[in-house]
């Protein structure tokens, strides 16, 4: 009789034990199925993270279409020196803006020695100022005419408009921001023999007004999506601010023209 209850007691143990183990069941399904979202969520992540590669790569390397852009060139800011501008004609530069001054004082020292070299390079030159509204503007047009020769192959002269008065030393009203802009363009465009072409920033134009205030061709910026926060039709656009290409160690302005 013993040996039976040792036995019958070995069942019910055994019996606690496969109750012990279906016990333990739904929690290993839940593992489970912990692990596969943690799968999907790992693929998920990757295939971000890959999207994001690959939308950076398109849009660093984007141009628009030479068909609905035949037009087209890059900006070079001021103090770049070192520009093998063979190779920028050769990836599709047809112009090119170099900036020649900025306010009442800096000039780009490189200005000419990129200014000849690349008008051997075949590309077509323009010069571009950066305007300061808290600088006179008779002091930053002597400065940019003492930059930018007379040259009647040029192409019109180009005002970047981006900084704002808000930090000016002395206030400047809006009023007064616009009115000396009206003498900078008059002043450069008597030098040049051409109207001037606005780089119109958004905050600039948000701004001031600029382009429904003075009467000029428009030069606006955004990345792939053609720019329309002027309310006016743009001559130059820059599509990309910062393309990549093998004709330069740092990225390009990429501007293309409006037909």
């Amino acid at each position: 009789m013993a040996r039976k209850q040792s036995r019958s007691g070995q069942s019910r143990s055994g019996q606690g034990r496969s109750g012990q183990r279906k016990g333990r069941s739904p929690r290993g399904k839940g593992a489970s199925k912990r692990a596969i979202r943690l799968r999907w969520l790992g693929a998920l992540v990757l295939l971000a993270i890959i999207g994001s590669g690959w939308g950076w790569w398109v849009k660093s390397h984007w141009q628009p279409a030479r068909a609905e852009y035949p037009v087209q060139g890059v900006e070079i800011g001021l103090g770049t020196s070192d520009v093998d501008w063979t190779a920028i004609r050769a990836v599709g530069a047809d112009f090119a803006y170099l900036e020649a001054s900025s306010g009442a004082f800096a000039r780009d020292g490189a200005f000419m020695s990129n200014f000849e070299a690349a008008r051997a390079a075949g590309l077509t030159l323009g010069a571009l100022h950066h305007y300061d509204p808290c600088q006179p503007a008779d002091k930053q047009a002597a400065n940019f005419v003492t930059v930018v020769p007379r040259d009647a192959a040029m192409l019109p002269p180009a005002v970047d408009l981006s900084a704002l008065s808000d930090d000016c030393p002395q206030p400047v009203s809006d009023a007064a921001v616009v009115s000396e802009l009206m003498t900078f363009l008059n002043q450069i465009e008597t030098h040049t023999g051409k109207a001037a072409i606005l780089k119109l920033s958004p905050a600039f134009e948000s701004r001031y007004h600029i382009a429904h205030a003075i009467n000029r061709n428009l030069w606006l910026s955004r990345d792939l999506l053609a720019p329309d926060y002027a309310g006016e039709p743009f001559t130059l656009w820059t599509a990309n601010s910062a393309l990549l290409s093998p004709a330069s160690e740092v990225p390009l302005r990429w501007v293309v023209v409006q037909r």
